[in-house]
């Protein structure tokens, strides 16, 4: 039997929608799309949404609930990640999402849930490794988002063995240690040190010691893979299961941390929503690079386009 549902992934920096017909236990997808609306604009520094930040995700909310509607969904599962866990005026968040997606599905309360970093971990694991193949086991999955760093050990087959989710993104680091435009040399020295602080805490918890691939999922690595590879334009498809290589990744990182916001928003696969934070995306991906090399002997990174979103739909399929 085919039931269609719908995932929404709310995230610190983007939202997410992916409408997919549930086959048995895999997914076939009908339409996905991501917006940037930074809801996690200076939450780190207020502990607060902005409201422009809530109306900003309200409008792309209300866009993924006329294509709800248009695509006939049977059931959709939202979830909030980092940002919703850190705000304190978090509930007038979900007073909104319940009220745009009751709309659609008026028959039970669909609105935002947040999720523990360990649930995160396990969708973002279960959403990665879904099409790997099981002798590139155990894996270690690393969603890298605008709040927060998931860390996650295990195999298709067995599931999660260990998680650890840091309390650092792209955008946290940014606001926090990046901002001068190019990132001068102290600041991006000062990053480091929180990235370095933080990956010390996951990498304590999970032994990667024992890991054979590495596979990356969200915006900054799929956007890292697509310059290692010289795209012009941003393509799923090539970007899907595309693996770079530990020099030529550092290379990609070096170069994004050392261009300007204008330089990054010109290179043609990057989104424009993207291009002020890919900067603090990069260190952390440079210092994972680094540890997974000297712990585990990985050399390459496998780049996912399937990740927590595909794992939220499988959770309801």
């Amino acid at each position: 039997m085919t039931r269609r549902v719908a995932a929404i992934d709310c995230g610190t920096n983007s939202i997410r929608l992916l409408i997919a017909d549930a086959v048995g236990a895999h997914l076939r997808e009908v339409h996905r799309e991501m917006r940037i609306v930074r809801l996690g604009q200076g939450v780190d520094a207020t502990g607060e949404f902005a409201p422009d930040a809530v109306a900003r995700t309200r409008a792309a909310l209300v866009d993924y609930a006329a294509l709800l509607r248009t695509h006939r969904v049977g059931d959709v599962r939202m979830v909030a990640t980092s940002a919703a866990r850190d705000a304190a005026n978090r509930d007038d968040f979900f007073a909104m999402t319940a009220e745009v997606l009751g709309a659609v599905v008026p028959s039970r309360a669909v609105g935002a849930e947040v999720i523990s970093g360990a649930e995160e971990a396990e969708l973002s694991f279960r959403g990665a490794v879904d099409e790997l193949d099981s002798a590139g086991a155990p894996f270690v999955v690393v969603d890298l988002g605008g709040g927060s760093t998931e860390v996650v050990v295990g195999t298709a087959a067995e599931g999660v063995s260990a998680s650890y989710s840091a309390d650092i993104g792209c955008v946290r680091l940014t606001e926090r240690c990046l901002h001068s435009d190019p990132p001068s040399a102290a600041e991006v020295t000062a990053a480091r040190g929180v990235v370095r602080e933080r990956l010390a805490d996951a990498l304590r918890v999970v032994p990667v010691q024992g890991a054979r691939t590495w596979v990356g999922v969200a915006g900054t690595m799929t956007t890292l893979s697509a310059l290692a590879h010289h795209l012009t334009v941003y393509d799923s498809a090539a970007i899907h299961l595309s693996r770079v290589g530990y020099d030529q990744l550092l290379a990609v990182c070096d170069r994004l941390i050392g261009m300007t916001r204008a330089q990054r928003s010109a290179l043609g696969p990057m989104h424009p929503g993207r291009a002020d934070v890919i900067g603090g995306g990069a260190i952390i991906v440079q210092e994972l690079a680094y540890a997974l090399r000297e712990r585990a002997g990985i050399t390459e990174l496998t780049v996912s386009e399937h990740d927590i979103l595909d794992g939220i739909a499988l959770s309801i399929a």
